[in-house]
């Protein structure tokens, strides 16, 4: 039986895939989106308007937007932070990833329903096997496949694709666990809930070494939390945070739990035909967790890899997506790790780093740089204050109420 022939098969249908599809259909090249369906991962929803801008997302996408936020520290310290001049769009994924995968199939990308199981490499080919479980099947399924010129594994975080491609540490990277539950907006007003406001809170039986949130999302909202910790339970620690804002009892619409990376992976291909994009290659920001608009670029700069290399027959190519992606964001990732690693570590410490964000200085530069997504550089002296008053808090020279 003669095999379907793609130039490149996409797995995963999420924002770097769904992306990734578009941009190489929209070039002209024969692609298959492949999506298992009826997932979603656990996510604030929260986009920047770099995003919005660059991908040309319409605003009837936008369930809510977001004008302030809110920090919460151990001690329930709050600091309340105005977003000057813009807002944080904020998106139901369920809505917005199928949006995506949609827009790729307009632009000629073949959608296709089924799970990634292996490649095999047949020199000119790959043969890419997946699973189509048929309604009422309790089985994995009937194995079908097809032939790729390409593969962009953009199937989450510890990725099967990259696992089977070879790709180096997939299997060892470092993941916090998140989870999060879709309710109803309360019809009440004996909670504090803000539909115009994005909540983190810093508190450890939230997470003993993240942040929980309350996310507005217009009709629902989101609230979840995340851990690195697996003998924590994150259920308990959303219904903990249900409660504490009064919101134990409303309508549950969905719930979902999956891990999240921390850290981009030192090789994104396979240096044959593979690339990884989105949590696959580990670009979900540290600290903040920030992974859509960084799956979304990550599969376009994967599009341009997997084109330069059906074009050139090289692989080096493939090496571009995380070249070009770490030239631009690397010193943010730093930054943001460090800040995980040392603010979020023990409780006095997330006092202090809450406590430090009520500076006006802290709280425009660390929004312009959400905003536009690059580290601001051009107020020195603003960054001089900010570095002092970290070392003040960092050597306990700084008095925390």
């Amino acid at each position: 039986m003669e095999h379907e022939i793609f130039d490149v098969v996409v797995v995963g249908g999420g924002p770097a895939g769904s992306t990734a599809a578009e941009k190489l259909a929209s070039s002209g090249k024969s692609v298959l989106l492949l999506d298992r369906g009826g997932r979603v991962k656990p996510c604030g929803g929260a986009i920047p308007p770099r995003l919005i801008k660059d991908y040309q997302i319409p605003d009837s996408l936008l369930v809510a937007k977001a004008t302030s936020a809110r920090m919460v520290s151990p001690k329930n310290n709050r600091v309340d932070i105005p977003i000057d001049n813009g807002f944080v769009g904020m998106v139901d994924r369920s809505v917005f990833d199928e949006w995506l995968r949609e827009r790729a199939r307009s632009k000629g990308a073949e959608r296709r329903l089924g799970s990634f199981d292996h490649l095999e490499d047949l020199g000119e080919y790959t043969k890419v096997f997946y699973s189509v479980r048929a309604k009422g099947d309790v089985a994995g399924g009937e194995l079908k496949s097809v032939l790729a010129k390409a593969i962009i594994g953009a199937d989450g975080a510890k990725s099967k694709v990259g696992r089977s491609a070879g790709v180096p540490g997939c299997s060892e990277a470092n993941y916090v666990f998140a989870y999060h539950e879709i309710i109803r907006k309360p019809t009440t007003t004996n909670s504090d809930y803000d539909p115009s406001r994005c909540d983190v809170i810093y508190q450890k039986d939230i997470s003993p070494d993240f942040y929980g949130w309350v996310f507005p999302h217009g009709d629902t909202l989101s609230i979840g939390t995340g851990s690195a910790d697996k003998g924590f339970s994150l259920r308990n620690a959303v219904a903990k945070l249900r409660k504490d804002i009064g919101l134990e009892d409303a309508e549950l619409v969905r719930h979902e739990g999956a891990p999240l990376p921390m850290k981009p992976l030192k090789r994104w291909d396979n240096g044959k035909n593979v690339v990884l994009a989105g949590d696959a290659a580990g670009v979900v920001a540290p600290a903040s967790g920030e992974g859509i608009y960084y799956a979304m670029l990550g599969g376009d700069l994967a599009a341009q890899s997997v084109e330069a290399y059906l074009v050139h027959q090289d692989a080096s190519q493939l090496k571009f997506a995380r070249k070009a992606f770490m030239k631009e964001h690397r010193l943010t990732f730093v930054v943001l790790g460090v800040m995980q690693y040392f603010w979020y570590s023990t409780n006095k410490r997330r006092e202090s780093f809450v406590k430090m964000c009520e500076d006006k200085d802290v709280q425009r530069l660390t929004f312009e740089s959400y905003m536009n997504k690059k580290i601001v550089r051009k107020d020195p002296m603003a960054h001089l204050k900010i570095f002092m008053k970290d070392m003040g808090h960092l050597l306990g020279l700084t008095k925390v109420s």
